[in-house]
């Protein structure tokens, strides 16, 4: 059984401060260009950015953190930079687990883990470890994350534990096996860096998100353009399929 609710069946209550946000953290790179320094330097300078967004969210009372740090896609990218990207993984990992654990953070990885270094995994496993009793904040890094990988290889679990459902299958049946079974669908999606598109990430779990995109770039997004993206939020009729009538019937 699925933890919470999907939004396609029942009504998810609605707070003035989004429950759970996530990001597609774009910009490093041009932030970097436009000031003549090497693409890693806007990396490095973005990493630097995860730090003061977990500590706006506690600060906050969002619940749950979920950020786009490297996608299925960006293998691509050229070798060197990815490299350095992998490399900047191991640091912050080795950096920054014990200061989430003290600060009551849970840190979580999702996606295509098995193409990443033995020691990255360690790291990322002790990590996971480490902060598993965590409760203030749950703070989830895709890397090497799809979305369409993750509906597949849901579908590819749920089948090998339950063949019978290859007859037929609902939500609720696969619902369990995808990435972010253990949070609640996102209420606020943020996209910096000016493309309004979101780039294959968590496709399933969108399905009724508020979409907040800004031409910030990532290292720019600072606390008061993060209360930027809540306030439009704020201001978002969240209908889930009725309409504006019924919802102010609910509130009169």
């Amino acid at each position: 059984m699925a933890l919470f609710s999907s939004s396609t069946r029942d009504l998810p209550s609605v707070a003035a401060v989004p429950g759970h946000v996530a990001v597609i953290m774009d910009g490093n790179g041009r932030w970097a260009k436009k000031r003549f320094l090497p693409r890693v330097a806007g990396h490095v300078k973005g990493v630097e950015l995860v730090r003061e967004m977990v500590r706006a969210c506690l600060e906050r009372g969002v619940q749950y953190l979920t950020l786009f740090a490297f996608s299925s896609e960006n293998w691509r990218r050229p070798q060197e930079e990815v490299s350095l990207l992998m490399q900047l993984f191991v640091k912050a990992l080795e950096q920054e687990v014990d200061k989430l654990d003290r600060n009551g953070v849970r840190l979580r990885v999702i996606g295509d883990l098995s193409r990443f270094d033995p020691h990255l995994q360690t790291l990322i496993r002790k990590g996971e470890e480490k902060t598993a009793s965590n409760t203030r904040l749950d703070l989830t890094i895709a890397a090497n994350y799809g979305g369409r990988w993750d509906i597949m290889q849901a579908v590819n679990r749920m089948l090998a534990d339950q063949p019978e459902k290859r007859d037929g299958w609902l939500e609720a049946d696969l619902e369990p096996y995808l990435s972010m079974s253990f949070a609640p669908e996102p209420d606020l999606f943020i996209r910096t860096g000016g493309e309004e598109r979101i780039s294959n990430f968590l496709l399933w779990q969108l399905a009724y998100t508020e979409l907040y995109f800004t031409p910030t770039l990532w290292p720019d997004f600072d606390t008061a353009e993060f209360d930027k993206a809540i306030a439009s939020y704020q201001q978002r009729e969240r209908r889930f399929g009725r309409t504006s009538e019924q919802l102010a019937k609910t509130h009169a």
